[in-house]
């Protein structure tokens, strides 16, 4: 069995921190190099990461309010191991379970704004003059004044180590080699594990 991806970026426990992701994720139903690109984007992998703004902590950057209807704070978040926190990254992404398919974008979503998980890559999940816009304005890549599923997919997809794009790339084009066309119709939006470039 191949490392997982991003592995080496893990500061501590590595052995059990991979062991562990794969627990998860195969409880969860993902691909577990997605939910190491989606810790990766949150966090660098680094479990003692804090947004000095918003108060997130960990490796999903859980925020305060999350960690508490998770029974737990982002002060004892903080102090945990990197093995500990993700007992809580589990936790949180349960309820999201059956909502899961084999797309990058949708177990993403269940971290950042998890309503859009299985919305079409025009779906908009904020517009400017809102909180979640002004928190979030980095997004809007093509600087249109909202931000929809594909800005976050493109964005996703953006500034990852060359690892992380060569396995997507390789996912993406075992999906694509697997997909049957239908003459006269289009692949259904959204059927790529990534949102379409």
């Amino acid at each position: 069995m191949a490392s997982l991806i991003l592995i080496s970026r893990v500061s501590e426990n590595r052995t059990e921190f991979e062991t562990k992701v794969r627990k998860i994720a195969s409880n969860l139903g993902v691909d577990p190099n997605f939910l190491m690109i989606v810790m990766y984007k949150e966090s660098l992998l680094n479990h003692l990461a804090v947004n000095a703004k918003s108060g997130a902590t960990g490796l999903i950057q859980f925020m305060p309010t999350t960690a508490k209807s998770l029974g737990t704070t982002t002060a004892a978040l903080a102090a945990m191991s990197n093995i500990q926190q993700l007992d809580y990254v589990e936790k949180y992404l349960r309820p999201y379970k059956s909502k899961f398919s084999n797309r990058l974008i949708d177990l993403y979503l269940a971290v950042f704004y998890p309503a859009a998980i299985g919305k079409p890559d025009t779906h908009i999940i904020a517009k400017q003059g809102t909180a979640v816009y002004s928190q979030n304005a980095g997004l809007d890549l093509n600087k249109n004044g909202e931000i929809t599923v594909l800005d976050i997919a493109h964005w996703l997809q953006s500034k990852i180590p060359a690892e992380a794009v060569t396995y997507l790339e390789t996912k993406k084009k075992q999906v694509m080699s697997q997909a049957t066309p239908t003459p006269l119709s289009s692949p259904p939006q959204g059927s790529l594990p990534l949102s379409e470039d």
